[in-house]
């Protein structure tokens, strides 16, 4: 009778220390951070063991507590009674990598002069059970509890080591997953890090592959780079539409290379630098024969970019005649050469680019409505440079970066050059920037460039000498007369260049003129002088040296006048 009730005793602990198991392996499995992992198992453990109080310490590599959690203490306290516990006792656990049973702590020799006892543990025999927390063969932590010895308890201690021995298991395999875990996500942060630190030191350029050569954060550019993105997707035509040097074959190219044509050819034609005689020939082809010097057979334009993207720059000069061509070919996709007879068909996605307004065109009759609505499917406007002020800096920097790579230089731009181009509107654009930032560099004495080495500080600016052509009928630039005289009428209109210079520049202290009375002089109070000295000014787009030439006076003789009769200086 004896027998069995042994038995069936065993047999009940069997089914507690596999329902105990099951629960620990169940706050194992979910995921939380290791520290919260452990005290659950922890806490579970004083449900199916007959224990005081009860430890798990995971240890570094140099054997020290790195993490401690108890049942029922907080993790600072948990820690500190760790580090009372009698180093024999724990280091025993640690080199023989098995379990330790201590029957009464209080007669065992590891115990011996032990002064951390709880006072949970004072009072009655108290036993001691440790297991060491493995992974694969290193001991990584420990697994101890205390509780009554087994003569007080109904209890033996074997169940409780091989329960413990169990969970102790579990918990190796958990503790290497997490630290497995840690590790692979420190890699990926470094790896993180130094991609982000590799991709801050590539050129704009270079960090957006589909926006080769296109530079610029600005809002105004992001808008441009969002709809190239949408419009890339499909084939429809696309009409880009800026003012020159805004970078249209730039954005032409991205359009391309964005698309599902991205691997076919891009093909790009400059209308205006063809001549009436040969345009078509260049666009369409010809057989041999066609023409005098036709000496052989020549695939056009429009062939060589059958799958890919034909880009027509300066679309708006083409002739009319050349037009009506140009239309059927992108109605009906097809075409024949010169001189030849046989009908082509081609696949082509069509870019057209034009700084000319269309619709002046079209209402004055030099451009084909029908073809204006066929190649302005899809309008990008590009913003000129002076309404992305912001990417001047960005640009500056990466002009001057492709000159130090192409001559072997280490050139760099201070804050004083970046005010100054920031004080720009450069009505030629990006391209009008980038030479700037050439110029300035190859003249550039020493290996920084200042605010005093850009032509603009040396009244040698572009910008400040090309003005529209007076004369009715013409468009194009002449330069400002250099003799103290003021220009034919009518006054020519102002471009956008330069913004004016500050006073300490155009001569602030001299209060004096030069002597050189020139044609009227301003020094009066009268209104007609007050008058023609803001007409000089807005005329010259409040640059005090263009006023100056225009009035036949000095710099500092406007600067004076300027401050005689209270006008202030005003920035475009």
């Amino acid at each position: 009778m004896a027998s069995q009730g042994s038995e069936t005793a065993d047999r009940s602990r069997a089914e507690v220390a596999l329902f105990g198991l099951y629960e620990v392996s169940k706050a194992l499995s979910k995921p939380q951070r290791l520290e919260l992992t452990l005290a659950s198992v922890i806490n579970l453990l004083s449900s199916f063991l007959d224990m005081r109080s009860g430890l798990i310490a995971l240890l570094d590599e140099e054997g020290q507590p790195e993490i401690v959690v108890g049942n029922g203490w907080s993790e600072s306290a948990a820690k500190r009674f760790f580090e009372r516990l009698p180093e024999r006792a724990i280091g025993q656990i640690i080199a023989t990598k098995m379990p330790l049973v201590v029957q009464d702590v209080n007669s065992d020799p590891l115990f011996a002069g032990w002064s951390g006892k709880e006072p949970e543990w004072m009072g009655g025999n108290h036993a001691f059970i440790g297991v060491p927390i493995m992974d694969r063969d290193a001991v990584v932590g420990t697994l101890t509890i205390n509780r009554e010895s087994a003569a007080q308890s109904e209890y033996g201690l074997d169940h409780d080591v091989r329960f413990m021995t169990m969970v102790s298991s579990l918990l190796g395999h958990i503790v290497r997953l997490h630290r497995v875990i840690a590790r692979d996500r420190d890699r990926l942060m470094e790896e993180r890090h130094r991609l982000e630190k590799a991709l801050d030191s590539k050129s704009p350029a270079e960090k957006n592959p589909g926006f080769a050569g296109i530079v610029g954060d600005s809002p105004a550019i992001r808008s441009v780079l969002d709809k190239v993105r949408i419009a890339a997707r499909s084939s429809s035509t696309v009409l880009l539409r800026g003012e020159s040097g805004t970078g249209k074959e730039i954005f032409a190219r991205a359009l391309h290379d964005l698309s599902p044509r991205k691997d076919k050819p891009f093909v790009a034609v400059n209308c205006a630098a063809l001549a009436e005689s040969v345009l078509e020939s260049e666009m369409f082809g010809h057989e041999k024969g066609a023409f005098t010097g036709a000496v052989q057979q020549r695939r056009g334009r429009f062939e060589l970019a059958d799958g890919g993207t034909l880009f027509l720059d300066e679309i708006g000069e083409i002739s009319l005649p050349f037009q009506a061509k140009l239309l059927r070919v992108l109605q009906e996709n097809e075409f024949e050469r010169v001189g030849g007879t046989r009908t082509l068909k081609v696949d082509v996605r069509l870019v057209a680019a034009t700084n000319r307004n269309l619709e002046e065109a079209v209402a004055r009759g030099s451009f084909r409505a029908d073809l204006y609505y066929r190649i302005n499917v899809v309008p990008i406007f590009l913003p000129p440079l002076r309404d992305r002020p912001s990417d001047v800096p960005l640009l500056a920097r990466e002009f001057l970066r492709r000159f130090n790579v192409e001559h072997g230089t280490g050139l760099e731009l201070t804050d004083t050059a970046y005010s100054v181009l920031l004080s720009c509107l450069f009505p030629g654009n990006v391209r009008e920037l980038e030479n700037c930032i050439r110029r300035t560099a190859t003249l550039a004495p020493g290996p920084t460039i200042g605010g005093k080495d850009f032509a603009c500080r040396n009244d040698q600016c572009l910008s400040a000498m090309l003005w529209q052509d007076p004369d009715e009928g013409q468009a194009g630039f002449i330069p400002l007369p250099i003799a103290n005289k003021p220009p034919p009428a009518p006054r020519p209109r102002r471009m956008p260049g330069r913004l004016p210079l500050d006073a300490a520049q155009a001569g602030e202290g001299e209060s004096s003129f030069d002597g050189d009375a020139g044609p009227a002089p301003l020094d009066d109070d009268s209104k007609s002088a007050r008058d023609r000295l803001l007409d000089a000014m807005e005329a010259s787009g409040w640059v005090q040296a263009r006023a100056a030439r225009m009035l036949g006076l000095s710099a500092r003789q406007i600067g004076y006048a300027l401050r005689k009769h209270g006008i202030p200086s005003r920035k475009f």
